[in-house]
């Protein structure tokens, strides 16, 4: 007959072992646990390098997003004030267009003869009522923008009057506008078309002759003359 197979020779501890409901523990890698703190002042420098990487990170984080911020400010800003120049400005060149008509106007009451006591009536309701119109045409202008610059008598500036001349005169400053053969036009505060100015400077200097030269010359000019009868004698 042949015998039984053989039975471990620990039966009960391999029953122990199945039926237990503990985690079975496994070895402890000597690699893994390399890195590991052993002792609190390794485990608290752990911490503190963790803690200062963290703090680095959160401030790099803060950076970015207050630079993003700022960024998106700016653009915010600019847009908004591209679109108010565009809303207050779109109609430069109909403004420019109506500038040219008010002063078409002006030239044409200046072209009226002054007023005087023998002139027909007809003239001088023309006159008025050409005086009336210009007024609530230029009132009208304003409330939209559209301002007219006289500049006699001021300072004269490049960014807003275009010299056409220059005259000697001692009643007016050097670089002060005597007259003003246009006006200057401004649309809200930007300049639409420069005044066209005749610039006063001061008169020319006639400086005296010096007397020591005077004499010079004259004594100079006797010697030619009395060089030359001698010659001719």
């Amino acid at each position: 007959m042949q015998r039984a197979a053989s039975c471990p020779r620990h039966p009960t501890a391999l029953t122990e072992r199945a039926m237990s409901t503990e985690p079975e523990k496994n070895p402890i890698d000597p690699d893994s646990a390399a890195g590991v703190p052993e002792t609190p002042e390794q485990l608290m420098q752990a911490a503190t390098s963790r803690i200062a990487a963290l703090e680095a990170e959160l401030a790099d984080m803060k950076d970015r997003w207050v630079r993003a911020e700022a960024e998106t400010s700016n653009v915010r800003a600019r847009t908004r004030r591209e679109v108010d120049e565009t809303r207050q400005y779109a109609v430069q060149k109909f403004a420019t267009d109506v500038a040219e008509a008010a002063d078409n106007l002006r030239r044409g009451l200046d072209a009226i003869p002054p007023g005087n006591d023998d002139e027909p009536e007809i003239i001088t309701r023309l006159r008025d009522g050409f005086a009336g119109v210009e007024r609530s045409f230029l009132s009208l202008l304003e409330r939209n923008g559209i301002k007219r610059e006289d500049p006699t008598g001021q300072k004269f500036d490049p960014n807003l009057h275009q010299a056409m001349a220059e005259q000697e005169s001692a009643a007016h400053p050097p670089g002060t506008v005597m007259h003003a053969w246009t006006q200057g036009w401004t649309l809200n505060g930007r300049l639409l078309r420069p005044a066209m100015v005749v610039v006063a400077k001061a008169p020319a200097v006639e400086i005296a002759p010096d007397r020591h030269t005077t004499d010079r010359h004259d004594s100079d000019r006797r010697a030619s003359d009395r060089h030359a009868w001698d010659t001719a004698v």
